[in-house]
């Protein structure tokens, strides 16, 4: 059984299991900060702010998470001691910094009605299972005209097709420096306006 609750309803344990699924998630684009998903989880935890993030429990496990922030709101509120702390003086120090700078920051088009839709992964014991549709799914129906994700890897073909499949459309790509060395070419951003997708939808014919 699926379901999906916003972190703060789950206690303050859920704000270390959401970073769990998330550094497990990320894993590959984490690795500069630690390859031990455990100090991951200890570096990130303090950061999440669970009233941005929704969770999808499988039998009451954690399985999937993904942010919603609207206007000028964040998802992380980082904290350098934490960071070095959890990481090393010089390299907390540079892991909070690219933190700041690459995690943060509001939609550049925020604005009333528009929610943006990050951090999107699933626990990879759960990969497969139809978590990550599902907590889609959910976000979807949440009172907002428009949504948008941004910076989708466009060797990302599995998010890519999910987020398609729920309507999302293509609405720009931010190329890469050094592809070769990134290995791939481009971030992708997308947006969906669920209510007219609906319209579309009744207004299309009976197949019948």
């Amino acid at each position: 059984m699926i379901e999906i609750r916003r972190a703060d309803e789950l206690g303050e344990d859920a704000r270390r299991a959401a970073a769990d699924v998330l550094v497990r998630g990320f894993a590959e684009d984490f690795a500069y900060f630690s390859k031990d998903p455990q100090v991951l989880g200890d570096a990130f935890a303090h950061m999440l702010l669970p009233e941005r993030f929704h969770v999808a429990l499988v039998d009451g496990a954690p399985a999937a998470i993904a942010s919603v922030t609207v206007g000028d709101q964040e998802c992380f509120a980082p904290d350098r001691r934490t960071f070095q702390r959890r990481l090393g003086p010089w390299h907390g120090l540079v892991s909070y910094h690219i933190v700041r700078s690459q995690f943060l920051g509001a939609h550049p088009e925020a604005r009333p009605g528009l929610a943006e839709i990050g951090f999107v992964t699933t626990a990879p014991a759960f990969q497969g299972c139809g978590v990550a549709t599902a907590l889609m799914e959910e976000l979807l129906r949440l009172p907002y005209e428009e949504f948008v994700l941004r910076d989708i890897k466009d060797t990302n073909a599995p998010a890519l097709g999910l987020y398609r499949k729920l309507g999302f459309e293509e609405s720009a790509a931010r190329p890469v420096r050094f592809a070769r060395w990134a290995g791939f070419s481009s971030y992708i951003s997308m947006t969906c306006r669920p209510a007219e997708r609906r319209q579309d939808a009744d207004a299309s014919p009976d197949p019948r």
